[in-house]
């Protein structure tokens, strides 16, 4: 390859590198990252630790992206100046090292551009995921504990922590519902795509008569907001109950009022959690849980008024299939929005969800 081709390939690249640059905001996140490392030297910063802790992730995520672009941009500018001064000089014998060097940075930044697909306002925060079993009697209560496995596998992979917040188990097998928590850096971003409805399709094992059954689970997933004060809850609009917890071991299990169930009257939202160590704690985290949700409902109600204006609207919730998994008579995992489909089931249920969630977001337009 002469150098001409090679020094338009750096410009090509370099110019990618500016114009991602531009759409991440990466200038305006510096004075972001300014503000915030501001905040965390204030004397009261850890009064509330959740919010510090937000803050501290965000911060940590931030100025890593940050890093990271800045490291790429500034080595594509080098390379860029040293090939000009090879060509000026005629100095062949470095062509080689050019190249070398150009496949690298090509290579980072396709990488890089990934997370491009991750530039929604909620995508790096932590997530709160519910998982309903639905139509099925008690394969759909299994298929509910699948998913819950499923999940958590995915999320080991990706060095994530998951609190179990509620859960009502299946007489039999499974759960009816299960409520959990995740953080981790772009929780939201990469889980997104499970929200909907995930249908089996399997030899039952609890038909003695080995017929074919299909069931279904909903799956939610909410952003967890950073701070209550993100929106606004009226004290006089909630409910509170509390009951025995049937949470984790212990002696205090069954013995102490510490669960807690919010009601928000307005919209009928109901939120529970048992698994925290006291009333207070499982009060707090209902209280972020249904922020998130009413958050959400804001959020969907404007997404609402405009796929009606662009006739684009279709019915959520239980109306919304996101993913087949048929493990008889054949093998094939379908997510019915992407189109993808793959046969390694066991691997997709064993928590290999890359690939559907790769195909997800590259699916949805980009967030500007």
């Amino acid at each position: 390859m002469i150098m001409d081709e090679l020094i338009d390939r750096i410009r090509s690249l370099k110019a990618k590198i500016g114009e991602t640059w531009a759409f991440l905001n990466l200038d305006t996140k510096a004075q972001e990252i300014r503000e915030q490392e501001a905040k965390t030297m204030k004397p009261d910063f850890w009064n509330d630790r959740d919010n510090a802790r937000n803050i501290t992730r965000n911060l940590a995520g931030m100025q890593g992206e940050f890093d990271e672009w800045g490291k790429l941009k500034s080595e594509a500018e080098e390379l860029l100046e040293f090939a000009d001064l090879a060509q000026r000089e005629k100095d062949a014998s470095v062509q080689g090292e050019i190249e070398k060097k150009l496949a690298a940075l090509e290579a980072e930044f396709g990488k890089l551009e990934f997370h491009v697909l991750l530039a929604g306002p909620h995508d790096r925060k932590n997530v709160i995921m519910a998982l309903h079993a639905g139509t099925g009697g008690v394969d759909a209560m299994d298929w509910t504990g699948m998913l819950l496995r499923m999940y958590l596998r995915y999320c080991e992979k990706k060095g994530w922590r998951v609190s179990v917040l509620d859960e009502s188990r299946g007489q039999e097998a499974g759960y009816k519902s299960v409520l959990f928590r995740v953080e981790g850096d772009y929780a939201f971003g990469f889980l997104k795509s499970e929200a909907g409805v995930h249908r089996l399709v399997r030899i039952s094992p609890f038909d003695a008569e080995k017929m074919r059954h299909t069931s279904f689970a909903l799956v939610e997933v909410l952003p967890e907001l950073g701070s209550l004060e993100e929106i606004k809850i009226d004290p006089k609009d909630l409910r509170v109950d509390t009951f025995l917890s049937s949470g984790h071991g212990g002696q205090s299990v069954q013995t102490t009022y510490s669960a807690v169930r919010i009601v928000h009257i307005p919209t009928g939202i109901t939120v529970s959690c048992q698994n925290e160590r006291s009333q207070l704690q499982n009060k707090e985290m209902a209280m972020r849980i249904l922020a998130s949700k009413l958050k959400a409902l804001e959020e969907a109600k404007r997404e609402e008024e405009k796929q009606l204006l662009r006739g684009e609207y279709t019915e959520a919730a239980w109306g919304n299939q996101a993913r087949s998994y048929v493990l008889q008579p054949y093998q094939q995992v379908k997510d019915h929005r992407t189109e993808f489909e793959t046969q390694e089931v066991e691997k997709v249920l064993d928590g290999n969800l890359d690939a559907l969630t790769e195909s997800f977001l590259k699916m949805k337009p980009l967030v500007k």
